[in-house]
């Protein structure tokens, strides 16, 4: 294993942390839970297994995830984050906030995987509204349904329900665009994105300075 070999906590951490592709299992494991090798695999596009495969034991060893058995049917090896791998909880949801601006661009060719909008939009959004009766957005991106369930607080998962109170449907980044303030719905709609249902969802579930202005 490469080392940094200074005394200095950051550089430490970087030790165990900050190689290609380490930042990305701790997302998957964050957003999934516990998850097959073949569900990590799925999550991180490009990776080649036998690199999966190092990231995973070097994790292992610095006790930031660990295996167990799944119970049958499914009877295979789960990788779940420790308590320690969960609190990089906050580091991903810091480089998250800083990466913010660098996605107000089209994706482009870009992999894209839609269980990804979860951590965006659970970290930005919230309601505004909690004493309004609760509600649904079913986002329509990617190659699975999202929802976005909103009433007291904002959760993402994957999902349909029959009746949502409005649909979204367009590119990830004309999704994130609408409900993190980047673009009006207007803007949006112009650009391709197609809304039906209830607009005032949107700025309910908005960040507040956007939802103000």
């Amino acid at each position: 294993m490469r080392t940094y070999d200074q005394y200095c906590s950051v550089a430490r951490a970087l030790d165990v942390i900050g190689d290609r592709w380490t930042l990305l299992i701790v997302r998957e494991l964050l957003i999934r839970g516990p998850s097959r090798y073949t569900d990590l695999q799925y999550g991180l596009p490009g990776i080649a297994t036998n690199l999966l495969a190092d990231r995973l034991r070097e994790l292992e060893d610095h006790g930031v995830i660990a295996r167990e058995a799944a119970p049958p049917p499914v009877a295979t090896t789960l990788f779940r984050l420790t308590p320690r791998g969960e609190s990089l909880k906050g580091v991903l949801e810091a480089l998250g906030q800083w990466g913010r601006p660098l996605m107000v661009g089209p994706s482009g060719d870009a992999e894209f995987r839609s269980h990804w909008l979860i951590f965006p939009l659970q970290l930005h959004l919230s309601d505004h509204e909690p004493d309004l009766p609760p509600a649904v957005v079913e986002i329509r991106t990617g190659e699975q349904p999202m929802l976005l369930e909103i009433g007291g607080s904002v959760r993402v998962r994957p999902g349909t329900v029959r009746n949502p109170d409005a649909t979204v449907t367009g590119t990830p980044s004309l999704i994130l665009g609408l409900f993190t303030g980047a673009l009006e719905l207007a803007a949006a709609r112009a650009r391709g994105l197609v809304f039906d249902g209830d607009e005032d969802l949107v700025r309910r579930v908005q960040p507040l300075a956007v939802a103000a202005g």
